[in-house]
């Protein structure tokens, strides 16, 4: 039997980074918003400052919704790097978000998954009118959203997990879960006992030293050959 063990019902999602091109999109983002700033910022390490004061906004209650969070990291972000921040700086992030694409392999997968028989759904870290424009370039094969906000939980929160399986109706031996960030869905997988493949885009993020996700590939359309030889296709 594959490591992997029994065909699952519904296979879920990391949207950002794993269906969508986070990191190219955001950089896109970040580069309108700074080089409007007239400032000679580097802009990956800029990235990194938001990254965190993200994460940081997250973790924290009472919950905000997603648009806040962006918004408030990156003022904070920019204010570190001495640039001014202006309220439109933010609607330029999060309008961005909605209009990133897919990978180029994601669309076909996500098609041959579904005739397959597999279901489909996306637990993601955002809003409802955020993802909404990303899921619409999925070719209509997702079959459910769970967002942050319906949550009211960040992942790698247990409860945004849990409520994304509640609504499913389903337990962790029915599902496998198929991600690209180790910090958020590898370390609930590890500590919520899920089946997880990781797609290791070449990002240099690495997975958490005490975890070993159930299987490893570097795009999405790789999923399609380690699930032939678990016999679920």
């Amino acid at each position: 039997m594959s490591r992997l063990g029994n065909r699952p019902t519904w296979l879920t999602f990391d949207c950002y980074g794993t269906l969508i091109q986070w990191d190219e999109g955001l950089l896109a983002a970040m580069d309108k918003i700074l080089s409007a700033k007239g400032d000679n910022i580097d802009q990956p390490a800029f990235i990194r400052i938001y990254d965190q004061h993200e994460h940081e906004l997250e973790e924290q209650r009472p919950h905000r919704s997603f648009a806040q969070v962006s918004a408030l990291a990156l003022e904070r972000a920019m204010g570190d790097v001495g640039v001014a921040f202006d309220p439109t700086d933010a609607e330029i992030l999060t309008s961005s978000i909605g209009r990133m694409p897919p990978f180029p392999e994601v669309v076909e997968t996500l098609g041959r998954l579904k005739e397959a028989g597999f279901k489909l759904a996306i637990i993601s870290n955002t809003d409802d009118a955020i993802i909404a424009g990303n899921v619409a370039q999925l070719g209509g094969h997702i079959d459910r959203v769970i967002t942050a906000e319906q949550a009211g939980a960040y992942k790698p929160s247990q409860q945004i997990f849990r409520h994304a399986w509640t609504s499913l109706d389903i337990g962790t031996e029915d599902l496998v879960h198929i991600c690209a960030s180790p910090h958020l869905d590898l370390v609930a997988a590890r500590d919520l006992g899920f089946r997880a493949v990781w797609v290791d885009r070449g990002t240099g993020r690495k997975a958490p030293a005490d975890y070993r996700p159930d299987a490893t590939v570097p795009a999405l359309d790789r999923v399609l050959s380690v699930f032939t030889a678990a016999g679920w296709m």
